[in-house]
């Protein structure tokens, strides 16, 4: 008797894992931290040198975008 229920535990462990990973790749969930830094303006690549309204991070930010803090420094969001 237990040799018929081992290939069916085997195939429901293995159907398992299988859909465990597709769930973990589909949900694709990003955190974005919950601090602002103090942001004069950003500039992107797509706008040109034109200063753009800030946004409190990188993860606000679009991608390829600089943001320009009061403190004169800059942080390229890649």
């Amino acid at each position: 008797m237990a040799c018929t229920r081992l290939p069916v535990v085997m195939l429901l462990l293995l159907t398992g894992t299988v859909l465990f990973g597709e769930l973990q790749s589909s949900i694709g969930a990003v955190l974005c931290p919950q601090y602002c830094l103090d942001v004069d303006y950003m500039t992107c690549t797509s706008s040109g040198n034109k200063k753009l309204p800030s946004k409190c991070n990188c993860c606000l930010a679009p991608k390829g975008c600089t943001l320009h803090l009061s403190d004169g420094t800059e942080l390229h969001c890649s």
